[in-house]
């Protein structure tokens, strides 16, 4: 929460009784400049109070105005407008801004604490599609906000790699496959080996009696198929870290189902000592009734454990492993009725973390307007969107800067950071549409745009060099086009809490794109270099440099490169 609201929310607790924690929450930023920097609601004290709002309104605005914290205070329709000491705050903030930028956005409240963070989770022997995206870009991003707030952090790649689908892989390489086929290109091979399965399965039915033969001998750890298997693993694992490099995306763990074979029986073991296993045609469930879910299914009648098994081993794992006390899962939002039937019963074990646990649900990604499907072999490869995103990023920087030094990297950059942007720019739960022509543009919201607006503020800089000091610079007088850049960089604690508590990315790339716009008008309305006045031209210097150092900041959180010339 910004300085400027406490102080509001202090005066208004000392004028009321009431407590500013709860108070600062009210506050408000009025919808047009003009009528104030802060709002203070009366309608809820008007209850407390039994005085019209308008009332409460005129009285609050003398106690604020009284105050040496505030330029003023008026009442106007029930709201109290109040104007901050601009001169103040912008040297305030521009100073915290440019040098300690990290401080700006937040005060480390997650000090102490562990995340083990779920996130990418590709399946084995099958492509890196542009749909698998969304979970590893919105995953790192909270892996990097949990960071910044203090959280120590275990990223996790719960990869895919068991099931009866790599009885199928098995049967169709052996049936069809080539080994140095596969070694040029694993995956993508692997792939069409899995879809040649499943159509030639719909006229020779016996051969999903084959898939799931090789899956069995695969439990018992029959070598043909263990061989085989861990080979599939090793070469898909190989090509997705390739991809993964590109993005700048790590994890501290590559843990696949697999995994978790010989610790679900402890969990069974656990429920049933708990008195929570209950029969059910033939299978041993968790009865959920009570809380409108049907049973979770931990033993199905043959015996055979699910993944509701295997998520209760491994969020147990991570518990007493990694001592992680908040785990949270970044999967597509077809799975929540799974993950909330998983937390459910983790609390009925009386696992004191299971309040801590999030499922960060996610809406499908779509590619110019279609959705996808792996099985029917319907997938845009993520490899080829990003190469084609950096081959038009370099005719774009061609075009524009033919002259820019070292290009090449410069395109990736820029390629590869809007394939990203437009992913995270986006509410999560919304659905994302693919679409060249919008995330390459450099005017839209978009990651070039942003790219840009720095690159644009360490030009400016690189020309200054030599005229700005570390010192703090005071403003003698603040403009409304330079209020605006202030008034958004005094808002980035609240931008970053929302972000962290709502595991929201998305906020942060609004609340940049937001920056940016407000930068630019500045830029192109005030002369900065060229500002008559010396005092001027500094404190214009130190609000591109706030504006640099805190664009930086957004940019680095959510994966994309800072460049400093495009």
């Amino acid at each position: 929460m910004s300085t400027e609201k406490s102080e509001l929310a202090s005066v208004v607790a000392k004028a009321t009784g009431l407590d500013s924690t709860e108070l600062v929450t009210w506050i408000e930023y009025p919808p047009n400049p003009n009528l104030g920097d802060l709002a203070f609601p009366c309608f809820r004290l008007a209850k407390i109070q039994k005085k019209s709002p308008q009332q409460i309104a005129e009285q609050l605005a003398k106690e604020i105005s009284g105050s040496n914290r505030f330029a003023g205070a008026e009442a106007a329709g029930g709201y109290v407008n109040v104007r901050l000491l601009r001169d103040k705050v912008a040297t305030t903030t521009i100073h915290l801004a440019r040098t300690a930028t990290e401080s700006l956005f937040s005060s480390q409240k997650m000090k102490g604490r562990v995340a083990a963070v779920d996130y990418s989770s590709p399946n084995i022997a099958k492509p890196f599609g542009v749909g698998h995206l969304r979970s590893t870009i919105i995953g790192q991003s909270i892996v990097r906000l949990l960071k910044a707030n203090g959280c120590e952090v275990v990223g996790i790649n719960h990869l895919g790699d068991w099931g009866t689908q790599f009885g199928k892989n098995i049967a169709a390489y052996l049936r069809w496959g080539d080994e140095e086929v596969v070694k040029q290109n694993p995956v993508r091979e692997l792939f069409h080996l899995y879809v040649r399965f499943h159509d030639e399965a719909k006229d020779n039915p016996e051969l999903e009696d084959e898939g799931r033969l090789w899956f069995k001998r695969l439990e018992e750890g029959d070598p043909t198929a263990r061989r085989l298997w861990q080979w599939f693993i090793d070469e898909s694992i190989a090509v997705f870290k390739k991809t993964y490099d590109l993005l700048d995306v790590s994890f501290d763990h590559y843990l696949g189902e697999s995994f978790y074979n010989d610790k679900m029986e402890a969990v069974v073991d656990e429920l049933r000592r708990d008195n929570l296993l209950v029969e059910s045609e033939g299978a041993e469930v968790v009865d959920l009734s009570e809380w409108n879910m049907p049973p979770c299914i931990i033993k199905k009648s043959d015996g055979a454990s699910i993944y509701a098994t295997r998520d209760l081993a491994a969020a147990m794992y991570r518990n007493q492993t990694f001592g992680a006390d908040t785990l949270v899962y970044v999967v597509g939002a077809e799975q929540t009725l799974h993950f909330q039937q998983i937390f459910k019963v983790l609390e009925l074990m009386g696992k004191p973390w299971a309040k801590n646990c999030k499922h960060v649900s996610f809406g499908m990604m779509k590619y110019n307007g279609e959705r996808l499907s792996t099985r029917r072999g319907k997938v845009v490869y993520l490899d080829d969107v990003l190469s084609r995103a950096v081959d038009e990023a370099a005719k774009i920087i061609e075009s524009k800067n033919p002259s820019l030094s070292d290009k090449e990297s410069v395109a990736k950059a820029v390629g590869v950071g809007a394939v990203i942007f437009n992913d995270l720019k986006t509410y999560r739960q919304h659905d994302v549409d693919f679409r060249y022509e919008d995330v390459l543009n450099f005017d839209g919201e978009t990651g070039p745009y942003v790219q840009y607006t720095h690159a644009r503020a360490c030009s400016v800089l690189r020309k200054a060099e030599g005229m700005l000091g570390q010192d703090p610079v005071s403003f003698a007088e603040v403009t409304e086009i330079e209020w605006r850049v202030v008034s958004q960089l005094m808002q980035a604690a609240e931008y970053f809490d929302r972000a962290v508590a709502e595991y929201d990315p998305s906020l942060i790339a609004r609340f940049a794109l937001d920056l940016c716009q407000a930068f630019n008008r500045f830029y192109h309305d005030h002369p900065i270099l060229t500002a008559e006045d010396p005092s001027v031209r500094q404190t214009r210097l130190a609000l591109t440099d706030a504006t640099r150092a805190v664009l930086n900041w957004c940019l680095t959180v959510l994966g994309l490169t800072a460049l400093e010339a495009m």
